[in-house]
């Protein structure tokens, strides 16, 4: 039998090597951020166009906690609208032109000059001034709840328990601390009471959802239901007959940080709070690193995308989830107190008014992520603070529209700027040791 061929040292068989072709697909913009950017763009262009010539716009940086006073500002508006309305173009034909994604620094900077654009816009010949200050420290109060909400929800849902019932958890917070605070006449106490309380919620969804595998997401509703009709019971009987005693108004006191917050325009803003916004500080970023940089961060994302190849190395999957499923409502609780003893109000029915549902976009809106979370809470806040300060200094804007331009904003985030998010593969699945 002879072979077909043969090779020698002579002439020796060498391999053809093909060139080297790039088989990645070449990454193409993300069509949906550029219609974001063309719709703010038009907007902008509009601003500029019915933007009267020769009209000023003032913005008051000053606040009487600082060290240094800054003068009021005013621009002339048509120039100042027309310089950001060029930055804006500027930006989105960047993002247009890019490959794959651009960076934050960029759509920052493109939000920034749509934003100021608006605001230089709507208060362009109007008696009143932009307060600058009144204007990021109402953003940064209506965003604490939703911070604390969206924690909650990523502590749960990234070990893979669904956590609908953050409304529920915020209102029962709320409630506790307001009824605490006004029997003890000391809000610290009722600043103990309110993590207590949305922990009491979060133990009846580990009871349904972790130990008798019960669909979380009917779990997470009904409980919502059961805290709304029960505070709701509770505050038309026992806390307006008996207002003084069941539900005074009690308030925890600001605690100005020396020096920090006398820093102009910043200071008054992240530096002159209560306990719980600097507890919210400390929550955010302790949770980021223990997240990622921790073996308890480590289990739990393990246990929310895995829980077989968890078991396997020996993790107790369903005894970390019912500790993170507490943890978080315990954090959803003391987000809660900020609606009754942080804001020195007295507890009203159904005061959390959806704040949990808005949490849990943010949650998504930042991809399960402490820090992208907190960026989304602080959008939604900023723009729903943005239509109360439009509509105190005269907005041409509508009444209504002014009323929707928090959710018209995160639908618009949501649909152009997030894209397709891919949460934890076990979330929402129950698991039964030995059956995966």
């Amino acid at each position: 039998m002879s072979t077909s061929m043969s090779t020698t040292p002579d002439t020796p068989v060498t391999p053809s090597v093909e060139p080297a072709v790039a088989t990645r697909p070449t990454a193409k913009p993300r069509w949906g951020i550029v219609a974001v950017y063309a719709l703010g763009l038009a907007l902008a262009l509009l601003c500029l166009f019915s933007t009267a010539g020769g009209a000023e716009t003032g913005f008051r940086l000053d606040s009487a906690n600082t060290w240094l006073k800054l003068p009021d500002v005013t621009v002339p508006a048509r120039t100042t609208v027309v310089g950001l309305t060029v930055v804006l173009a500027v930006v989105a034909a960047w993002v247009a032109s890019r490959r794959g994604h651009a960076p934050a620094w960029l759509h920052a900077l493109g939000g920034l000059a749509f934003i100021l654009a608006m605001l230089v816009w709507a208060a362009a010949d109007t008696d009143s001034v932009v307060p600058v200050v009144s204007l990021l420290a109402g953003a940064l109060a209506l965003s604490v709840p939703l911070i604390f909400g969206a924690m909650s929800g990523i502590l749960c849902e990234r070990s893979g328990v669904i956590n609908i019932a953050i409304e529920g958890q915020l209102l029962f917070g709320a409630f506790a601390a307001a009824v605490v605070a006004s029997l003890a006449a000391n809000a610290w106490l009722g600043l103990l009471a309110a993590p207590v309380a949305g922990a009491l919620v979060g133990a009846l969804l580990v009871l349904f959802a972790v130990v008798f595998r019960v669909d979380q997401i009917i779990v997470g509703v009904v409980l919502n239901t059961l805290v709304l009709g029960l505070t709701g019971f509770l505050f038309s009987t026992i806390l307006s007959q008996e207002k003084e005693t069941w539900n005074s108004r009690q308030e925890l006191p600001e605690l100005p940080i020396p020096v920090l917050s006398q820093i102009p325009v910043i200071g008054p803003v992240l530096f002159n709070q209560t306990i719980l916004v600097y507890l919210m500080y400390v929550l955010v970023a302790l949770l980021h690193v223990m997240l990622f940089r921790s073996t308890w961060g480590l289990r739990t994302r393990a246990v929310g995308e895995h829980p077989k190849a968890a078991d396997t190395v020996g993790v107790d999957v369903n005894r970390l989830r019912v500790q993170n499923v507490l943890l978080g409502g315990a954090v959803a609780g003391l987000g809660g107190a900020f609606f009754t003893i942080g804001a020195g109000l007295a507890f009203g029915r159904d005061m959390s008014a959806g704040n949990g549902f808005i949490a849990l976009a943010a949650m998504i809106l930042g991809r399960w992520s402490p820090k992208g979370a907190v960026v989304a809470a602080l959008l939604f806040g900023f723009t729903k603070n943005l239509g109360n300060v439009l509509s105190s200094i005269g907005s041409p804007m509508p009444t209504d529209l002014l009323l929707m331009l928090p959710y018209l904003v995160t639908i618009v985030a949501v649909a152009g700027l997030v894209g397709r998010v891919r949460p934890p593969a076990a979330e929402g699945k129950a698991y039964v040791k030995g059956r995966g």
